[in-house]
Order: C-alpha cells, then sequence, then structure tokens
C-alpha cells in the first residue's frame, strides 16, 4: 500500500532514517524540519500520513497538531518524542495524535506502527474484511442512534457525521461490537495498540473522554459509553434503559 507521508523532523540523520525505511516499504516521503514548513506542507500535498517530532524550531510538533486538528483535518499523526513523562504522551493524545512513540525508537517498530495506522485510514477495494479481536467484521455496527461502519471507517450519531482518529474509532468499534459488555482498559489497550511498552491506562482514559465530547449530547453526564467503577466502560443504547416495560 503505497501513501504519500511528512516527515516533521529537525535532526537530519534520524530524518533520513526514517526516510529510507519508508520509501523502502514503497510509500513516496517529503521530509520537512520544522513545524510551519509541516503545516505548509499538508495543507499543500493532503497526506496520508504525517510522522510529527515534538520538539522542533519555529513551532513544535503540540502546536502543528493542535493547529491540524482546528482545521478539522483527519490525517492520522504519528508523533515522536524524546518526551518520557505519561503526561506528555497523554496530551498528545488528547490533541488528536494516533499514535505516540518514544525517542529512541526501533525503525522496524516504526514501520509496523506506520503500516497499522494505514491500515485502519486507507481501505482497498480488495482489502480483505477487517475482523479485530472482538471477531467484528465488516458489518454495520449499530448501538441506538449510534452507527459505526467499518468499510468506511465512518461514524455517526443521529445520522450526523462524528469524526474520529483510527484509535478513537478502533475503541468505539470493538465496543459498539458488544455492547452492553463492559471492556477492561486492558482489554481497550490490546484494541489500541496490542503490547506497548510506551502507553498505560490512561490512554484509554484520554480517547474515552475525547469520544464523549463527540458522541454524548451532555459528555460530564455520559448515556452513552458509561464508566463501570472499578472494571472499565461499557457502550450502551440510553433509549434502551427510557423504553417503558410492556405489561404481561
Amino acid at each position: 500500500m503505497c501513501a504519500n507521508v511528512i516527515v516533521a523532523e529537525d535532526d537530519e540523520k534520524q530524518a533520513e532514517l526514517v526516510r529510507r525505511y519508508l520509501e523502502h516499504e514503497g510509500h513516496a516521503v517529503t521530509v520537512v524540519g520544522d513545524g510551519l514548513a509541516a503545516l505548509d506542507e499538508v495543507r499543500h500535498k493532503e497526506p496520508d500520513l504525517l510522522v510529527l517530532d515534538v520538539m522542533m524550531e519555529r513551532a513544535d510538533g503540540l502546536d502543528v497538531l493542535r493547529v491540524l486538528r482546528a482545521e478539522r483535518r483527519e490525517l492520522p499523526v504519528l508523533m515522536l518524542t524524546a518526551r518520557t513523562t505519561e503526561d506528555d504522551l497523554l496530551l498528545g493524545l488528547d490533541l488528536g495524535a494516533d499514535d505516540y512513540m518514544t525517542k529512541p525508537y526501533s525503525p522496524r517498530e516504526l514501520m509496523a506502527r506506520v503500516r497499522t495506522l494505514l491500515r485502519r485510514t486507507r481501505r482497498t477495494p480488495d482489502a480483505p474484511p477487517a475482523t479485530g479481536a472482538t471477531g467484528a467484521t465488516d458489518e454495520m455496527l449499530s448501538v441506538g442512534a449510534l452507527r459505526v461502519d467499518p468499510v468506511r471507517y465512518e461514524v455517526s450519531v443521529d445520522g450526523a457525521y462524528v469524526e474520529c482518529t483510527p484509535g478513537e474509532f478502533r475503541i468505539l468499534a470493538a465496543m459498539a461490537a458488544e455492547p452492553e459488555r463492559v471492556f477492561s482498559r486492558q482489554r481497550l489497550l490490546e484494541e489500541l495498540h496490542g503490547f506497548d511498552r510506551y502507553i498505560s491506562n490512561r490512554t484509554v482514559d484520554v480517547h474515552i473522554m475525547n469520544l464523549r465530547k463527540k458522541i454524548e449530547p451532555a459528555p460530564r453526564k455520559p448515556t452513552r459509553l458509561l464508566t463501570v467503577f472499578g472494571v472499565g466502560y461499557k457502550l450502551t443504547d440510553p433509549a434502551a434503559k427510557r423504553a417503558p416495560r410492556a405489561s404481561s
């Protein structure tokens, strides 16, 4: 699957290494060395993926991400950073990053992350039906007024389109395949990335918080995406809970 990828990295040696690995896998790669150049290239080329370093000149990666999401650009963003604290990771995810790797990292692992992001966001006509760990296939998933379309990677509530990052979509699709099931944080982490030494349960909490902002009428009083205290989360149909019981 050939993709157009922009790599925003101010370390020339690191940028060249990433470029070589991406081109070896058949991708077209543009390398830029600062945040403002990254914004210009994204607006001009509409890439399939942005590999974005956090610490850059003129505008850092977090500022770039803020602008892109404010412009409602949906391209997947894989962030690279030398910062190793959990708060830094969660801030990147909260701003809309789809994945996050800390330096130093394995180039082979980076390519695996790239392939995963592209699979989730670029479906081809001959692609086989996607089957996640939950057993969900490419059939439309419905939980009340919420619709999740695994073929088009689309989400809607009451017919209105909901923009989700690949990570958010992955969580929502898994839960929509099994409504009312309680998913532990660890189970949802497996849906996101499988085994990953860089993320924690708080990563799931950030995705859930962002999803509630998008699918709940009142995010602070959720009725669809519920917390089951001490266990995890579940997806439910609020209308079903309001429906009166049939008289016997």
